[in-house]
């Protein structure tokens, strides 16, 4: 038996968790889900964020984490989120963030004369390092003299493990080219290790293309020939900016799915729309992004088979069934509820089975 933590969390976070684990349930396969209050409820109810012992707890006896979305107006500096979802991914190394960005109907890119076959990215963003290490600090805070300085941590190892993690995910999958993102012509000494490192994995995988590109003409091409591109491999700040750009071109945020991964490890998976908060109670938010998270959950656990059906299920609710209003423009028809697409994903799902 697989246990999964489940931590639902804030805004349209448990709507569209109730939905996925619904979905995950109906395999009927040897997975058990455990719900956690950890959120802001929790947090301004009783001050927890997560419990002494929670990550330990984590490491010894889960198997997974299914994670909804947090942040809440009510907490205007989000200690809690930051106390909960940063704090598993830096200190259970959940280094690869994996952000398929996938194209499942051609009505939903912006891009004109692009196709589902052109728009099939999958980016590994570096999750632990970079910019986002929190190392840094402030001078003379609130005076015309004030120094703000945010120091960029990239490591050797750090590096080298999240390109080969790149290149085996494409040598696995019969692709054949990978990108690096990087800025290593103003960033000379972070960067540089970026490049050397890349170029001594990609040596590793002679069988597989690799190119270093500067994320700006990255940025650039995306939008004009994004067939060109499979598998990107980037850092933590140039991650964070392109998998959003990918959502984009493929659909929006409420079909982006996310893995937070350590190979071998307990691993969380969240869909990155985040939690809403405007839409939160009102039926509007689109569950997808939450299945498809399920569907990498489901990989990474190894039943590969289930993930491809489930993969293929939101594929046809984006093709002919309900939709919530976030793909209303793209697909047209009236807007469906959240439950009514978690109901009308479930029966295809098992009409496929």
């Amino acid at each position: 038996m697989q246990r999964i933590a489940v931590i639902p969390g804030d805004g349209i976070g448990p709507e569209v968790a109730r939905i996925g684990v619904r979905i995950l349930e109906s395999f009927g396969l040897p997975l058990r889900f455990e719900w956690f209050d950890f959120g802001a409820e929790r947090y301004l109810r009783d001050g927890t964020i997560l419990p002494p012992g929670f990550m330990e707890t984590l490491r010894k006896e889960f198997a997974a984490v299914y994670f909804g979305a947090v942040g809440d107006p009510r907490v205007p500096g989000n200690e809690h989120a930051k106390g909960i979802l940063l704090a598993m991914r830096f200190e259970l190394d959940l280094y690869i963030n994996l952000r398929p960005c996938l194209l499942f109907d051609d009505r939903l890119t912006p891009l004109k004369g692009k196709r589902r076959a052109d728009l099939r990215l999958t980016f590994f963003r570096e999750n632990t390092e970079g910019l986002y290490a929190g190392i840094g600090g402030v001078f003379r805070q609130g005076t015309a003299d004030e120094i703000a300085q945010e120091v960029e941590i990239n490591t050797r190892r750090g590096v080298e493990r999240i390109c080969e993690a790149a290149f085996q995910y494409a040598g696995q999958r019969g692709l054949s080219r990978v990108c690096l993102a990087d800025k290593a012509n103003v960033l000379l000494f972070g960067h540089g290790l970026w490049r050397r490192v890349f170029a001594e994995v990609s040596a590793r995988h002679p069988a597989l293309q690799a190119k270093a590109m500067y994320v700006d003409a990255l940025a650039m091409d995306l939008i004009r020939q994004p067939e060109a591109y499979q598998v990107i491999v980037t850092n933590n700040l140039f991650g964070d900016i392109l998998t959003d750009l990918g959502a984009a071109l493929t659909g929006g945020l409420g079909i982006a799915a996310s893995g937070n991964i350590h190979p071998g490890r307990v691993s969380l998976f969240e869909p990155v729309h985040g939690s809403a908060p405007d839409i939160a109670g009102k039926g509007k938010a689109n569950p997808l992004a939450m299945a498809l998270s399920g569907a990498l959950m489901l990989e990474h656990l190894g039943h590969p088979r289930e993930a491809a059906l489930l993969e293929s299920a939101v594929e046809q609710q984006i093709e002919r069934g309900a939709r919530t209003p976030d793909l209303v423009p793209f697909l047209g028809g009236p807007a469906a509820t959240t439950e009514q697409v978690g109901e009308e994903l479930l029966a295809c799902l098992s009409s496929l089975r």
